[in-house]
Parts: structure tokens; sequence; C-alpha cells
């Protein structure tokens, strides 16, 4: 016998009472990410490390539109920091159901002249960024009925780029700490996914600044994506019509890079 859908039709509403908190939410994909989950309902924590008034216009589009959310300023480098913006998530709403890693830099320099410590510092931000919150987070997704992480990699993680090894690597550790996760992580009903977006158009990434190789191969389906459409995937993991995916690196690229 087929098992029988959750809900029929479109999903509405279907993160109310849901807590998500969005590293990096305060422009672009992690923008458009948080007001997505708050249109399904979530209360949202919306995180940057420094652009206060950026995530302060978050947070009020999203009181706008009827949703909850607070901003906390904090670096996902830092573990007390981390450990404080999630206390400060719990004391505000009492629990968090769905983590969103998206935070991240980006950054070209040529292997010859790259410190050490710059490349550690794009790492570091990216990769244990996402490991610091997820610790911090896990008590508290645990007792979630269905909880969520979702970390944000990157196309150059998969397909590669010159003078981005820093970039390509902290993205590409991404999907195999979605895998571990995962697995770790199912027994508890937490699932574990890595969305990749492709080229997206954002205001952070001008045409001069993507990648070479990109630019030359534009996506198959003649256009860049937007942030809402990369979103809407976060969203769909995090919802009740996502529990039966888990450990996956799911591409939305428009043909970019077939994985």
């Amino acid at each position: 016998m087929l098992a029988q859908s959750v809900r029929e039709g479109p999903l509405q509403n279907e993160l109310a009472g849901r807590v998500a908190l969005v590293t990096g939410a305060s422009r672009n994909i992690g923008r458009a990410i948080a007001l997505d989950l708050a249109d399904a309902g979530a209360a949202v924590i919306v995180n940057a490390v420094r652009a206060r008034e950026e995530a302060e216009e978050v947070a009020r589009s999203i009181g706008e539109r009827g949703g909850k959310a607070m901003v906390v300023l904090a670096d996902v480098t830092d573990p007390t920091a981390v450990r404080s913006m999630v206390d400060a998530a719990v004391e505000r709403f009492g629990r968090i159901d769905i983590l969103v890693n998206n935070a991240a830099v980006r950054g070209e320099r040529g292997l010859e002249a790259m410190t050490l410590q710059e490349f550690r510092a794009v790492v570091s931000l990216i990769l244990e960024g996402a490991f610091l919150c997820c610790q911090a987070a896990l008590p508290y997704l645990k007792q979630s009925d269905g909880a969520a992480i979702v970390n944000i990699g990157g196309m150059t993680g998969h397909s590669g780029a010159a003078e981005r090894v820093h970039v390509v690597a902290g993205k590409a550790g991404l999907s195999g700490l979605s895998k571990g996760l995962a697995l770790e992580l199912a027994p508890a009903g937490i699932t574990v996914n890595c969305v990749v977006p492709g080229l997206i158009d954002t205001v952070r990434a001008p045409a001069a600044q993507v990648p070479a190789m990109h630019r030359q191969n534009p996506p198959a389906v003649g256009r860049r994506g937007r942030p809402d459409e990369v979103a809407a995937m976060v969203r769909h993991l995090a919802g009740p019509n996502g529990r039966f995916i888990t450990g996956q690196t799911i591409h939305v690229n428009g043909g970019a890079y077939l994985g």
C-alpha cells in the first residue's frame, strides 16, 4: 500500500509555532530565507555579525507581514557568542526547531598569495561556524518533534573555482558535515541537508565577482536565480513535507551545474 501524503495542496502557515535561527540573515539569500520561514509561520532569529541596520530591517519586514522576529548580532566563529545567541533565542521564544547555517564570506586570492590566516578565517566562518551553531542548538533541536538543520553550500564547492580555494574548501565541507550529522541525528528525528545555490542575483555578487568559468557557462534556464527560489527549498526541507529528506545535497542552480 502506498503511503498517503501528510497534506494535500499548497502548504500555508505550516511552520506555525516553530522557531528558526538563520545566520547571515541580514541580506540576500539569508534575508529571503528569514522572510519565507516567517511567512510559513515560524518566529525567526535574524543573525548578523555587524550589519545591525540591515538585520533590523529584515525583522521589521517580518513584523509588518504579521510575523515575529528578533535580531541577534553574533560572530558564529566565536563559541561564546554562539551560545549566547542560542540562549537569547530560547529565552525569547522558548525553543529552536530550525537552524539555517547561511553565514559565509566571499573572496578571491591566489594560493601563492594566500596566507594561512586568510584561509582559516574563511573556512572558520563557513564550516566551523556551522559546526558551532549545530552544537549549541542541538539540545533544543532534540526537544522538537520535527527539527531541521539546513546548511547553505555553494556551487563552487562542487565545481571548483580558481583563486577561491578557501571558499571552495569551506562550502564543500558543508556537504560532508550535513551527511555526517544526518546519520548521527536521525535517531533524534532531526533532518540535516545542504542546499547549494547556483548563480543567484544578489547585491553582493556583481558579474565581476563571479568566477570566470560560471560567467562562461550560464544556467541552462538562461537566467540567474532569485534568493526566494533558494528560500523555497529551505522552507520545504524545514516543513512537514520534508521529513523524509535527510543527508542530501540539493542543488538550486537552474542547470548551471549538474551534480
